[in-house]
C-alpha cells in the first residue's frame, strides 16, 4: 500500500482492513501531511505495533532527488526521478521538475504535474519533451512536502500571514498541463489545502491552464480548488493558434466565454499571462486587442512575463516596448504587472524546464 497522496478517507479504509480503528487512519493522515513525517517510524503519535505493521506493509515513496541547481537569485530547481512502479500499473521510469523560491520570510514551489508536455506552446521548452506520463497524486504532493522538510519549514499552522498557509505559496506551473491530469492534480489539491492536511490556503495556491475548456467548467465546479490562471500569450485566435495548437479546439472565444461563468469567490480574480515574445506578440495593437479581449470579464488581472531564454527561436521584449504595453492595459483600469521569473541561471524559470543540465552559477564566498 503507497501511502503518499491517499486521502483521509482512503487511510481510514486502509487502517480498518488492518484491524485498526479507524481513527488511526485520521492519526496517520495527520502525521503524514501536517506534521511532514515521511517515514512511519518517525510517526510517534502512532502506537508501536501499528508502525511496525506498517513498516511491514506499507510504503512512503518519494521523487529521488537526482540533482539540485542553486540560482544565484536563491531559488533551487530539484530534477526529480520518479519511481517505474504504482499499486494499479506498470508506469515509465521519469524525470520532471519542482522550483523552491525563497523571498522576505516566504516561499513559493513551482510544481509540475507530468512529466513532460503534450500541449505544445512554441514558445516552451518542456514541449520539446512531448508527453511522458502523467504524475500520480503523491507523486504531486511529494514535490511541496519534499523541498519543505528540506529547508527546515515547520509544520505548525497559523492565521493568514503566520504560520505555512501564510508564508507558503503553490503554483501549478511546471511541466505539463494540470486540467489534463485531473483526477490526480486534484485528488493532490484536496490534500494540499486541508487545513487537517498540508494546510495551504486557496489564496497562496494557483493552477496554470493552457485553456482546457471543458476542464476550467469541472474546476468551477470543485468545492476545494486553487485560484485559476490562464495561458494566454496572443491577442487573437490566428496568433494562438501558432503560439498554442491547442487553441485550434478550445478557440478565444469559448475559452473567454467559460471564464465569464467561472464562480468566482469573493476574494479572487482571474490570472492571465502573458509571455511576451519580441516582435510576435507585444506590439501596441496587440495590447488593444488584449483589453477588448478580456473587457467582458468581471475581474481579471495580467501578468505580464518576459520571454525566458531557451533553445527556440523567439527574442525578449526590450523594456521600452514591455512598458508601452502594460501602460495600454492599466491605462484602461486593467491591473497589469511585470514578472521576472527566479532561476533563470539554472534553467528553472517559466518556460524552461525541460531536463536540462547547466553548469550552476559562481556564488560568492562569504569571508
Amino acid at each position: 500500500m503507497e501511502l503518499l497522496g491517499k486521502s483521509l478517507e482512503e487511510l481510514r479504509s486502509y487502517c480498518r482492513e488492518l484491524g485498526e480503528p479507524a481513527y488511526r487512519g485520521g492519526q496517520l493522515y495527520h502525521a503524514l501531511y501536517a506534521e511532514r513525517q515521511l517515514n512511519v517510524g518517525a510517526m510517534t503519535n502512532l502506537p508501536a505495533a501499528l508502525r511496525q505493521k506498517l513498516e511491514n506493509e506499507a510504503t512512503i515513496t518519494l521523487p529521488t532527488v537526482k540533482r539540485r541547481y542553486h540560482s544565484a537569485d536563491g531559488s533551487v530547481r530539484y530534477l526529480l526521478g520518479l519511481s517505474a512502479s504504482t499499486e494499479k500499473a506498470r508506469m515509465k521510469e521519469a524525470a520532471v521538475e519542482a522550483v523552491f523560491m525563497p523571498s522576505g520570510g516566504r516561499q513559493t514551489i513551482c510544481i509540475s504535474t507530468q512529466a513532460g508536455c503534450a500541449v505544445d506552446c512554441q514558445f516552451c521548452l518542456t514541449a520539446q519533451l512531448g508527453l511522458i506520463r502523467n504524475l500520480t497524486a503523491g507523486e504531486i504532493v511529494a514535490q511541496v512536502l519534499l523541498p519543505l522538510v528540506e529547508m527546515g519549514t515547520t509544520g505548525s499552522q497559523g492565521e493568514e500571514g503566520g504560520g505555512l498557509e501564510g508564508r507558503t505559496n503553490v503554483v501549478l506551473m511546471g511541466q505539463g498541463e494540470p486540467l489534463l491530469n485531473f483526477e490526480n492534480t486534484f485528488a493532490a489539491l484536496r490534500i494540499l489545502l486541508d487545513k487537517d492536511g498540508v494546510g495551504l490556503s486557496p489564496k497562496h495556491v494557483t493552477l496554470s491552464t493552457s485553456g482546457i475548456v471543458p476542464a476550467i467548467e469541472q474546476m468551477g465546479e470543485e468545492e476545494i480548488r486553487p485560484k485559476l490562471a490562464i495561458s494566454l500569450n496572443a491577442s487573437n485566435d490566428e496568433q494562438r493558434d501558432k503560439l498554442m495548437p491547442i487553441n485550434k479546439k478550445y478557440p478565444l472565444k469559448e475559452l473567454i466565454q467559460a471564464c465569464r461563468c467561472y464562480p468566482l469567490r469573493s476574494w479572487e480574480h482571474i490570472t492571465f499571462e502573458y509571455v511576451m515574445l519580441g516582435g510576435v506578440n507585444d506590439t501596441a495593437e496587440d495590447a488593444r486587442r488584449v483589453v477588448k479581449l478580456l473587457a467582458p470579464l468581471k475581474r481579471v488581472k495580467v501578468n505580464l512575463i518576459p520571454w525566458n531564454p531557451g533553445e527556440l527561436p523567439f527574442q525578449e521584449t526590450g523594456e521600452k516596448r514591455l512598458e508601452e504595453f502594460r501602460h495600454i492595459l492599466t491605462d484602461r483600469g486593467m491591473p497589469t504587472f511585470v514578472r521576472y521569473s527566479r532561476g533563470r541561471d539554472v534553467m528553472a524559470a517559466c518556460g524552461q524546464l525541460a531536463l536540462k543540465e547547466v553548469k550552476e552559477p559562481q556564488l560568492p564566498v562569504l569571508q
